[in-house]
């Protein structure tokens, strides 16, 4: 009993002081901030924003930030703020689901190759690299042009890119673990392979995995911007940041807030993400992890 409180204190003594190591890095409270802003805004959208994002109002086109309009209105008089905010749920939809999908079937393919056969290996390596060769960009642009463009496109566009990189970690990772002794341990006790790769291997994996995804968000993000200001990504009218850019490129002279509207949350995504990232590093590393403990 004095063993198993003893244990606790410890784990206990061990997350304060993780927490206690985040909280002295600034860039990683300012990446917790952004995130929860981010991911708040885009879960509360319908609840926060002031006006109908979709409704028409021509007399009140191209309006400059006013106490009514904090970001202005666009071409169509649309209130650019609610469709700001609205977007941040379409960004995050795309992205969270897309590398969710991606990450657990990486995962799952990644373990099989590095901890399966030769052959098996060598398939699935051969399948990585193929997809991989294609440029995310001109894949993307293939498909919408086969598909047509639409949300479901851009988040089938990204699963596909993304599983081979995320099947390449988890690969890497399974094939450096494999080896070690306490995994011959297990072998030698009779393990079968499944205890072994659910109990020993993946939550050695999982670590680094959720790393790379949580800085992929951003990529994600951007792809979809990117996608839909070329008009490929979702359809009008459903707002996203890269369909409001794509507006205040077109009236960028008279009207430079619509510019700003739409590059300022792709921009805080981003660094919200990359610092939440590397705080996320701090926590998963044994090595760093083991110094701050």
């Amino acid at each position: 009993m004095n063993e198993v409180n003893t244990k606790t204190l410890k784990e206990r003594s061990a997350t304060r002081n993780l927490v206690s190591h985040l909280m002295k890095d600034r860039l990683a409270v300012i990446g917790l901030i952004l995130v929860i802003l981010i991911t708040s805004s885009a879960i509360l959208a319908p609840l926060i924003v002031p006006h109908n994002p979709n409704k028409i109002n021509v007399r009140h086109r191209l309006k400059g930030p006013s106490a009514e309009n904090w970001l202005g209105t666009d071409q169509l008089g649309r209130d650019v703020f609610s469709r700001v905010i609205v977007g941040s749920r379409i960004a995050l939809q795309v992205a969270l689901v897309s590398i969710t999908i991606a990450g657990s079937c990486g995962l799952l393919l990644g373990m099989m190759a590095g901890y399966g056969s030769k052959k098996l290996d060598g398939i699935l390596i051969i399948l990585f690299d193929t997809v991989r060769s294609f440029p995310t960009i001109m894949f993307a642009l293939a498909v919408v042009t086969l598909v047509g463009p639409s949300l479901n496109t851009i988040i089938l566009v990204v699963i596909i890119t993304s599983i081979p990189v995320y099947g390449r970690i988890v690969r890497t990772q399974t094939q450096a673990l494999k080896h070690n002794e306490f995994i011959l341990a297990e072998k030698a006790m009779g393990a079968g392979k499944l205890r072994i790769l659910g109990v020993h291997i993946l939550p050695n994996v999982i670590g680094p995995l959720l790393i790379i995804a949580s800085m992929d968000i951003p990529v994600v993000v951007t792809i979809e911007a990117g996608l839909s200001f070329l008009g490929l990504g979702v359809r009008p009218p459903t707002a996203s940041w890269g369909s409001i850019l794509n507006d205040g490129y077109a009236f960028i002279r008279n009207t430079p807030w619509l510019v700003i509207a739409g590059g300022a949350p792709l921009i805080l995504t981003t660094l919200g993400f990359t610092f939440f990232g590397e705080a996320l590093r701090d926590v998963f590393d044994p090595k760093l992890r083991q110094e701050i403990i």
